[in-house]
C-alpha cells in the first residue's frame, strides 16, 4: 500500500520493537521505520498501557520502504530471520502478548506473499517438530510510540540486543 508517490508501508511486530526497529533500517530500500503500537482495542495507548499487557496491542513497527529497490516479499524474508516465529507471545526474555509474532497486511496482495511466505517457512527442514505461531492480520490504526522510543539504540549509542 502507498504511504506516498515514493514509498510503501509494512507493519510487523517480532518482540521488542527497538530491534526490530534496528533490524529493517540496515536493509536498503527501507527510509524509515517507526516503532509503536498496533493490534489493540484502546486508542492512543501509551508504553505503560501496552506493558500491563491487556490492551491487546502489539509492540511493532511501520516499516517505509522504496518498493523499486526492496520487495515486500523481502521484508517479510528478513522478517522470520530477525525473531523466533515459533514462540507464543515471546521473543527472549520479552513475555506477553504485546510481544506475539504478527505481520498486519494492509491489502489482500500483502496477505497473500505473507501467507505464502509462512506456508513456506513452515514446510522448511529447520522447522520440522516445530510450529511457526506468527498472526498475519488485518492492519488496524498504528499508534507512533512515544519519542523516547524511536531509534532507541542509535540514541544510547548501543548495540541491539534483543534480536536474533
Amino acid at each position: 500500500m502507498k504511504r506516498d508517490n515514493n514509498t510503501d508501508i509494512a507493519y510487523f511486530a517480532a518482540g521488542c520493537f527497538w530491534g526490530v526497529e534496528t533490524a529493517f533500517r540496515k536493509i536498503s530500500g527501507v527510509t524509515d521505520v517507526i516503532v509503536g503500537y498496533t493490534g489493540g482495542h484502546i486508542e492512543n495507548p501509551t508504553y505503560a498501557d501496552v506493558c500491563r499487557g491487556d490492551t491487546g496491542h502489539a509492540e511493532a513497527v511501520e516499516v517505509v520502504y522504496d518498493s523499486e529497490k526492496v520487495s515486500y516479499k523481502m521484508l517479510v524474508d528478513a522478517f522470520w530471520k530477525m525473531h523466533d516465529p515459533t514462540t507464543l507471545n515471546r521473543q527472549g526474555p520479552d513475555v506477553g502478548e504485546q510481544y506475539r509474532s504478527a505481520i498486519f497486511y494492509l491489502d489482500l496482495e500483502q496477505k497473500s506473499i505473507a501467507e505464502a511466505s509462512k506456508l513456506e517457512l513452515q514446510s522448511s527442514d529447520g522447522m520440522r517438530n516445530k510450529k511457526v505461531v506468527t498472526d498475519i492480520t488485518q492492519a488496524g490504526v498504528f499508534y507512533p510510540a512515544e519519542e523516547y522510543h524511536q531509534r532507541y539504540f542509535e540514541k544510547k549509542g548501543i548495540d541491539p540486543t534483543c534480536h536474533v
